[in-house]
């Protein structure tokens, strides 16, 4: 066992004391590390490169989500006849979408990306790491969502996209079942987006259930995170998400 994953052992049971990772599971993230580094010489996946760094900023802090797992509707014990169903929106490189298909492998997890070059890395991967409960879908999120096989069909949406709570809420919303939820991974920037975003919330169905502020170690470096917790209390209105790139440019409740 290296290092890294010595230690992302160690900082992912403060997070969660009864959470460790398998042989299994520590070998896929092992390849999706070296798979990461090999496909950001031709292609910009990430700024982030150093193993030690991979294994902090990228791979733990995707992780976070084992703090609220249970809010979140996470199963303990999934079933497999209907397993629980997790969207990440504009999951870039896999985060936290395709570190979490790891983490629960009884879950499907669907990995949704505007960029091909993207959904092939993650196809890749995928592949390579012999992660099975993965779906790679090459969309934008103001389209996928208006599909009928795609809108309100998913137990939980992810996103750590950079964006407002306002703008990721019109994004991912729309994915989650009535009664289901959204967790947007964000920063200690949070508080600023609040209260346009809680506006948003209200037309897009939406509430925030819990705000879990926390500490974690990341590369060495002592970082703020935050985990938003929304819960789908009832069905989106047909007019959302709004026209590509509408939500991005003006984000509701913002007015």
């Amino acid at each position: 066992m290296t290092e890294q994953e010595e230690t992302l052992i160690r900082d992912l049971g403060k997070l969660s004391p009864e959470r460790t990772l398998t042989d299994t599971q520590l070998e896929q993230l092992r390849i999706f590390k070296e798979n990461l580094i090999e496909w950001n010489k031709v292609m910009n996946l990430t700024a982030i490169t150093e193993p030690d760094q991979i294994y902090g900023k990228h791979f733990l802090d995707s992780m976070t989500m084992v703090r609220i797992e249970q809010e979140a509707g996470i199963p303990k014990t999934p079933d497999k006849k209907k397993p629980f169903r997790i969207i990440d929106v504009g999951t870039g490189a896999g985060f936290p979408g395709l570190v979490l298909a790891i983490l629960y492998p009884d879950l499907s997890v669907t990995l949704m990306d505007s960029l091909n070059k993207r959904i092939n890395f993650l196809e890749d991967t995928a592949k390579k790491a012999k992660i099975m409960n993965v779906t790679c879908i090459h969309a934008r999120a103001e389209e996928l969502a208006r599909n009928k096989e795609y809108r309100e069909q998913y137990d939980l949406a992810v996103s750590r996209a950079v964006a407002n709570l306002s703008t990721l809420s019109e994004y991912c919303l729309p994915f989650v079942k009535v009664g289901g939820s959204f967790v947007a991974y964000k920063s200690e920037k949070i508080e600023e987006e609040l209260p346009a975003g809680e506006k948003a919330l209200k037309i897009l169905g939406g509430k925030i259930a819990k705000k879990d502020d926390f500490t974690i170690t990341e590369g060495g470096e002592e970082v703020r995170r935050s985990l938003v917790l929304i819960r789908k209390e009832k069905q989106t209105p047909k007019a959302y998400p709004r026209k590509a790139g509408t939500p991005a440019k003006e984000p509701l409740g913002t007015k």
